[in-house]
């Protein structure tokens, strides 16, 4: 589903973010990309979504070679995925349903249609009851909730996450990662940028371990 051919990305010379990367993440998988502070885990995801253009190399989405989808068409890339951004990029002065609802709008469903598909993704993250309230009256957490919301709302067949609970307390991490993994059950092919070596071994499939830009390691779970 997602491919990587000798992928290289360099934002300045002489330092490659990436160097010479090459990975398969399968339909279905429940993948982790690791690595410490500077490692290329962003940069990867980052060309995913074509955030970015590869330096040299090829990236495949469903067999599709992303480098060759215009940019007038490249929001239908986007539509098979849904981003769980590190900053959350979440919009303050709209409510909570107003902020889940955004990605509907975008795609012009009716209204009743996104009032059903939100409450129902609010209420896969335990959000539901505070749909109302706007996002700087939630803790950490509960906006962290907001923006995986936001993310599968439009029902993507593929989720990326950028350390999405690096700055959460281990037991909020559990249960952040938990919900990703029943997202995973439901059929999403699921990817996340993450240090956390413990939620990295209880939840991860497929591992990618990446050091200063290298690809250094794989492991596979089933």
């Amino acid at each position: 589903m997602i491919e990587f051919h000798h992928v290289w990305k360099q934002y300045q010379k002489p330092h490659w973010a990436l160097s010479d990367v090459s990975l398969e993440i399968r339909r279905g998988e429940f993948c982790f990309i690791t690595g410490p502070s500077g490692s290329g885990k962003t940069t990867l995801l980052k060309l995913i979504f074509r955030e970015l253009f590869p330096t040299e190399g090829q990236i495949l989405i469903d067999g599709v070679n992303t480098l060759k989808i215009p940019e007038h068409r490249i929001y239908k890339l986007r539509r098979k995925m849904g981003i769980v951004f590190q900053d959350f990029r979440l919009l303050f002065h709209r409510t909570v349903i107003e902020n889940v609802a955004l990605p509907l709008r975008i795609l012009g469903l009716a209204d009743k249609e996104i009032r059903r598909r939100v409450f129902n993704a609010l209420r896969q993250v335990n959000l539901h009851h505070k749909m109302w309230d706007f996002p700087q009256r939630l803790s950490y957490g509960e906006q962290q909730r907001v923006a995986i919301a936001r993310a599968i709302v439009h029902q993507p067949t593929i989720i990326l996450a950028d350390e999405p609970t690096g700055n959460l307390d281990p037991e909020l991490a559990f249960e952040i990662m938990s919900i990703f993994k029943e997202i995973n059950q439901q059929g999403a092919t699921v990817v996340i940028g993450s240090h956390d070596r413990e939620l990295i071994r209880h939840f991860g499939d497929k591992i990618y371990f990446l050091q200063k830009g290298k690809l250094i390691g794989k492991e596979e779970r089933r």
